[in-house]
C-alpha cells in the first residue's frame, strides 16, 4: 500500500493510522483520551468564543487544544506515554439501541453552536499529530475498553484520561484513570469510594441502580448505595436475582422480582465491550511529536493568537504572524478549494465579527441564547430522589458551571433551616430540590410537619457537597452570601462562585437597583 492508499484507508475507517508503528510491550504506557468528554468539558467550562474574521464558533476548539497541549506537556515532563489516541463517539446510534431502543433517548441534541466545532476538533487532534479514532456502531468507551484490554494483554500500562464513571469498570492492575481537569488519578480505592464496590463489580451496581442520564432503567427504587450493599452481600447480579425471594424488605424484594429482566438488560447496556473490531491497530498509536508547521498553521487559521504564541514557544518554533483577513471575510481551507461543513459557516457582519472575541460579545452571545428559550415557569424539574439528585450533580459537573439559589427560613445563617435549593444548568433547564416544605402551611416556614416526597437535608447535602466544593465547577447566583453562610454551617465550603449582584454593582454601581428583577429587566428585557 502506497502513502496515498494508506491515507485513504485511514479516512475510510474513521480513524487515523500513523506511518510509524511501535509494538506495545512491557514498559509501554498507552494514554487513551475520552475525546467526547474533553469536548463537553471544553465547551461548558469556558465562555463562548467566535473567530473574529467570520464569526465561526470556536470556543470548544480553543479549550480542547489548550487541554490537549497541557496534557502532552505535563506527561512529557513526568511519565511520558509511548502511545496515545483521542477516541470519539462516531454517532448517537450504537449496538445498545438494538438491545434497548430508548437507550440515551432523553439526551438533548448538542448545542447549536457546538455542532460546527466537532469536525474542527478532529482536525485539531490530527494537527497535534495524535491518532484520532472512532467507529460506527460503538461508543468511545467500548473502543477505550478494547485498547485497554489489548495493552494489558501485551504487558503494558494504560491510562484512561477521563472522569466518566462509566469507564471506572475498566480500572484494574495496569489500568488507571486520570481526571485531567483536577490532575487526579482514579485507581481501585477511588472506584470503591465512588461506587462502594471494586471496579470488577461496578457493572453489577450500575445494572441495579440504572442511569437517568443514559436512560438505563435499572430497578426502580434502588440507588447506588443500596445496590452496592446488595452486591457486596450476594456477589453479583445473577446471584442476587436468583435469591431475590430471600430479601427481607418487602418492597425491595418485590421490585427485584418484578424487574429482574430489566436489570439484566441494564447490565448489557452498561457493560463495555472490550473486543471491538477497531481498524487502527494498537501499535499504530505510537506517540509522535507535533509537526510545528502543521500545528501552528491550524491554530493560526483558528485565530488563537495567545495559544499560538504559547505553543510556538513550547515547541521552540517561530511565532507565525496573524492571518491578514478583513473583518467579515471568510478564511479559505487548507490547500485552497471549496470550504465545506464547519469551514463553510456564513461570514458574520463586520461589527459583530470585530467584537466577537471580546467579553462584551460573550455576554451578548449568552443573552441571545437565553432569549431564544421561551419562558415556562412550570418547566423546572422537581428533584425527589437521591438518584435524580445524583444525575443532576453529574450533569452540572460535566457542564463545568451551574446556577444556584439557596432558600432558607431566615437571614441568620446560624439559626436558619434550608427550605430548598434551585439549580439552572442551561437556558430552560432548571430544577428544584425541596427539603424543608411543611404540610398544612400557608407559607414555606409554618405547618404541622415536613411534607412527604422530600430528601432529608443530610442525604441531600451529602450528595451535593462534592460538586459544591469542586473547584473546577463554577457556581453562579444572585446575593449568594446568606445561602453560602447557611451551607457553611453544614460543613460545606462552596467554591468558586460568581455573584451577579456583586458583579453588577462592580460594573455599574451608579445604575440603580441590582436586585434580581432589576437585572432581569435590564439585561433580558
Amino acid at each position: 500500500m502506497n502513502k496515498q492508499e494508506h491515507s485513504t484507508a485511514a479516512a475510510a475507517s474513521g480513524s487515523d493510522i500513523g506511518e510509524d508503528a511501535a509494538p506495545v510491550t512491557k514498559g509501554s504506557h498507552v494514554y487513551l483520551i475520552d475525546g467526547s468528554g474533553y469536548i463537553f468539558r471544553a465547551f461548558h467550562a469556558l465562555p463562548p468564543l467566535t473567530r473574529p474574521s467570520d464569526g465561526l464558533p470556536v470556543g470548544a476548539v480553543h479549550g480542547f487544544c489548550a487541554m490537549l497541549w497541557k496534557l502532552l506537556r505535563e506527561t512529557k515532563a513526568s511519565e511520558a506515554p509511548t502511545h496515545i489516541a483521542v477516541v470519539f463517539d462516531a454517532g448517537r446510534e450504537t449496538f445498545r439501541n438494538k438491545i434497548f431502543a430508548d437507550y440515551k433517548a432523553h439526551r438533548p441534541p448538542p448545542p447549536e453552536e457546538l455542532v460546527p466545532q466537532f469536525a474542527l476538533i478532529r482536525d485539531a487532534v490530527r494537527a497535534f499529530n495524535v491518532a484520532c479514532v472512532e467507529l460506527d456502531g460503538y461508543e468511545a468507551d467500548d473502543i477505550i475498553a478494547t485498547y485497554a484490554r489489548q495493552t494489558v494483554d501485551a504487558g503494558g500500562d494504560a491510562t484512561i484520561v477521563s472522569s466518566d464513571k462509566d469507564l471506572m469498570q475498566l480500572v484494574e492492575p495496569g489500568v488507571v484513570m486520570l481526571d485531567g481537569m483536577k490532575s487526579k488519578r482514579i485507581g481501585r480505592d477511588e472506584v470503591i469510594e465512588k461506587f462502594g464496590v471494586p471496579p470488577e463489580k461496578v457493572v453489577e451496581v450500575q445494572a441495579l441502580a440504572g442511569d437517568s442520564i443514559d436512560n438505563v432503567p435499572g430497578v426502580p427504587g434502588i440507588g447506588i448505595k443500596t445496590a452496592a450493599e446488595l452486591i457486596n452481600t450476594y456477589g453479583d447480579l445473577e446471584s442476587l436475582l436468583g435469591r431475590a425471594s430471600e430479601i427481607k424488605q418487602p418492597k425491595r424484594r418485590e421490585k427485584l422480582l418484578e424487574f429482574a429482566d430489566q436489570a439484566r438488560v441494564s447490565r448489557e447496556l452498561v457493560l463495555l465491550k472490550n473486543d471491538v473490531p477497531i481498524e487502527t491497530p494498537l501499535d499504530q498509536l505510537a506517540l509522535r511529536d507535533p509537526q510545528a508547521d502543521d500545528l501552528l498553521a491550524f491554530l493560526r487559521r483558528m485565530e488563537f493568537s495567545t495559544l499560538t504564541k504559547r505553543i510556538a514557544e513550547g515547541l521552540g518554533a517561530p511565532v507565525p504572524p496573524p492571518l491578514e483577513v478583513s473583518v467579515g471575510s471568510s478564511i479559505k481551507p487548507v490547500g485552497g478549494g471549496k470550504a465545506s461543513g464547519a469551514a463553510a459557516a456564513p461570514a458574520a457582519s463586520g461589527t459583530a465579527a470585530a467584537t466577537s472575541a471580546t467579553p462584551s460579545a460573550s455576554v451578548a452571545f449568552h443573552r441571545a441564547a437565553v432569549l431564544k428559550v421561551p419562558f415556562d415557569a412550570g418547566a423546572a424539574t422537581l428533584i425527589a430522589s437521591r438518584d435524580a439528585l445524583t444525575a443532576l450533580v453529574e450533569n452540572a459537573r460535566a457542564r463545568g458551571r451551574f446556577g444556584l439559589c439557596v432558600f432558607t427560613t431566615g437571614p441568620d445563617a446560624s439559626q436558619a433551616e434550608i427550605v430548598g435549593l434551585s439549580f439552572a444548568l442551561s437556558p430552560g433547564q432548571t430544577a428544584y430540590l425541596p427539603l424543608g416544605h411543611r404540610t398544612g402551611a400557608s407559607d414555606l416556614f409554618a405547618g404541622s410537619g415536613l411534607a412527604p416526597g422530600q430528601l432529608s437535608v443530610r442525604e441531600a447535602l451529602e450528595t451535593l457537597k462534592p460538586v459544591l466544593e469542586d473547584e473546577s465547577v463554577l457556581k453562579i447566583g444572585h446575593n449568594l452570601k446568606p445561602g453560602l453562610l447557611t451551607l457553611a454551617c453544614h460543613g460545606i465550603d462552596v467554591t468558586p462562585c460568581d455573584d451577579v449582584m456583586l458583579l453588577s454593582y462592580t460594573l455599574d454601581a451608579g445604575k440603580g437597583g441590582h436586585g434580581l428583577e432589576d437585572l432581569a429587566e435590564r439585561h433580558l428585557g
